[in-house]
């Protein structure tokens, strides 16, 4: 999924692709799986010292959810607005102050822009901070786990403050 800069001779370049979800290998701490193709769109334009990204990745991924651990879809239907500077153009002289306009700027190294990092962060940008089934999912029965979306259950759930145990003996 690399973009070769070198062979962009225009300086504007149209981009439509659709990846198959196996070409987005996922590791154990991702909190999602893509359930179906990526498709992206994007305009790529070159000046002398900046590339500027813009597009929309559109796809369905799966969560689970925090309350119940049911798996659900959640669309993806993002746009972004990218801006890249070659990798000499960053400085390491020491420390310095990162300016309010640096915060968007990615680099690139050897005229080679790699598509699957962009698109992968659009996937965790999209995602909720906690994802739920549904705003009023009832999550699971801390004694017998049971799903309290699906059915009851009968257990009472007796948590004692163990910060009151002193008091509880001097009642006694």
């Amino acid at each position: 999924m690399l973009f070769d800069l070198s062979r962009l001779r225009s300086g504007v370049d149209h981009i439509e692709r659709l990846y198959e979800p196996s070409a987005f290998p996922l590791g154990e701490a991702d909190e999602f799986r893509l359930i179906a193709p990526v498709d992206v769109v994007a305009d790529l334009r070159k000046d002398a010292r900046t590339v500027r990204l813009r597009g929309r990745v559109r796809t369905g991924l799966e969560c689970d959810c925090s309350r119940c651990l049911e798996s659900f879809p959640v669309p993806v239907d993002a746009t972004f607005d990218l801006l890249f500077m070659p990798a000499s153009a960053q400085t390491a002289e020491g420390e310095r102050e990162i300016a309010d306009a640096d915060l968007g700027v990615s680099f690139y190294e050897g005229d080679l822009i790699d598509l699957g990092d962009v698109i992968r962060e659009q996937f965790y940008l999209t995602l909720p901070m906690k994802p739920l089934c549904r705003d009023d999912c009832k999550g699971l029965c801390p004694v017998c786990g049971t799903n309290w979306n699906r059915e009851t259950c009968a257990c009472r759930p007796a948590w004692v403050d163990p910060r009151m145990e002193p008091l509880r003996k001097l009642r006694d």
